[in-house]
């Protein structure tokens, strides 16, 4: 390294910095704990004017501004290096510790800082062989606006025992992290003027600026009461005694039909409806008095007792039933005989002419034999008349087919007339 020119850098640098006042924004004159870290090298040549065979290292440091222009640092250096003078002292790696005094050329609230450092330290240069030394030197200070420093150092460090250590240079670069900071002092600034403020109605806000001075009211509303506490003062408010908002003029939102539903969401706002349509009362498209809702025929016209669905001619229920008491199986079976196929002829003629319809098939048995098997005969007999519509044209979403079994009897099991009234059919049409 040309010795000449780190000076001259050092000084120009120094020149430079001198144009930079002390800044606040930098922190305090006195620097503030601080803890960090840095690499270092060590060149154990002890020349100035050449650098020889540089080793490789760290060091954890520990930094406190005691005076504006003074500097205390503690630090251990960790060392990567064979270097060991006494012989047979065996080394891989070197441990350092060192305190310091840095007197400073300006104080810690300038952006850039030279520095002068001497102190002691100690380090093992082998198996059990502990010297000491006083580091001589200096650096550069850069202040990260209090947050932190960066610091660039060389210091020649003499030997305090020639047989064990020889003297040496060493360089670091490193950086500091603030832990305690101290503040930069601020100029005190003159009493600010005594203005008389006057306050008629008491409350907080001067006459110079209350919209109310005689009435106490609220900052937030230039001096005026709010009695609703809508945040529209009362003499802008048109119902000064009902929380409203200002599209109103402190009134609330209307609901013209008292329905519940503010006319702002209510699509029919002079008559009374529900929510789910939006404030207008639940249609009614075939206008019989049944609402869409529970009409199961919103598009015909039909009595509430028939939910909503036109009447069925009692000429049509009558020959669906007696259709039904026309239908014949085998003995024990689900097979429907042929003397069924008028009857059945005429329900599908019924159901082709009125598309509308749809039939409800029950099949039901007497109480002869075992109530699963009646069960399974029940539903078998029903299917298969469904079967026979099906069969016929008639599609099968208009068909419901179920057995009930022993559950429905209409006479009394205890005799073969009553038990003959129990075995049938049911067929029940309907329109919705």
């Amino acid at each position: 390294m040309n010795l000449k020119k780190l000076s001259a850098a050092l000084v120009f640098m120094c020149v430079a910095h001198i144009a930079f006042a002390q800044n606040p924004n930098f922190g305090g004159p006195k620097k503030g704990s601080a803890l960090g870290f840095s690499v270092n090298g060590v060149d154990f040549s002890a020349s100035l004017l050449k650098i020889g065979k540089v080793d490789p290292g760290f060091s954890l440091m520990y930094w406190k501004g005691i005076a504006p222009h003074l500097d205390f640092s503690v630090r251990y250096n960790g060392l990567f290096t064979d270097y060991a003078k006494k012989v047979g002292a065996l080394n891989s790696y070197t441990n350092e510790f060192e305190v310091s005094l840095h007197p400073m050329l300006l104080t810690d609230n300038h952006l850039l800082n030279l520095f002068v450092s001497g102190g002691l330290g100690i380090g093992s240069y082998g198996k059990n062989v502990w010297a000491g030394y006083a580091p001589l030197g200096g650096g550069l200070q850069l202040n990260m606006y209090g947050e932190g420093y960066l610091f660039l150092q060389a210091n020649y460090r003499v030997s305090l025992d020639s047989k064990k250590l020889d003297n040496n240079m060493f360089y670091s670069l490193g950086f500091t992290q603030t832990i305690s900071a101290t503040k930069a002092k601020e100029k005190a600034l003159p009493p600010p003027p005594v203005v008389i403020v006057t306050d008629r109605d008491n409350d907080g806000v001067p006459d110079s600026t209350d919209a109310c001075p005689d009435v106490p009211g609220t900052i937030a509303l230039k001096g005026c009461p709010d009695t609703d506490g809508d945040g529209i003062a009362d003499k802008d408010d048109k119902c000064p005694t009902v929380a409203g908002i200002a599209k109103y003029q402190g009134c609330p939102i209307p609901d013209t039909d008292g329905d519940g539903i503010n006319d702002e969401q209510d699509k029919c706002p002079t008559v009374a409806g529900v929510a789910r349509y939006q404030g207008c009362p639940i249609p009614d498209t075939d206008g019989d008095g049944v609402n869409d809702e529970v009409d199961k025929c919103p598009t015909e016209a039909g009595p509430a007792s028939n939910f909503g669905c036109p009447v069925i001619a009692t000429e049509i229920i009558n020959k669906i039933n007696m259709s039904a008491k026309n239908l014949f199986f085998a003995t024990g079976s689900a097979k429907l005989l042929a003397k069924s196929n008028a009857s059945l002829n005429n329900v599908v003629a019924i159901l082709k002419a009125n598309p509308t319809y749809k039939v409800d098939i029950a099949g039901h048995t007497d109480n002869t034999g075992k109530a699963e098997k009646n069960q399974l005969l029940s539903e078998a007999r029903a299917n298969s008349v469904k079967a026979y519509l099906v069969s016929k044209g008639v599609d099968e979403a208009r068909l419901i087919a179920a057995g009930f079994g022993v559950d429905k009897p209409l006479a009394d099991n205890k005799t073969a007339a009553g038990r003959a009234k129990n075995r049938r059919v049911e067929m029940v049409v309907r329109n919705f």
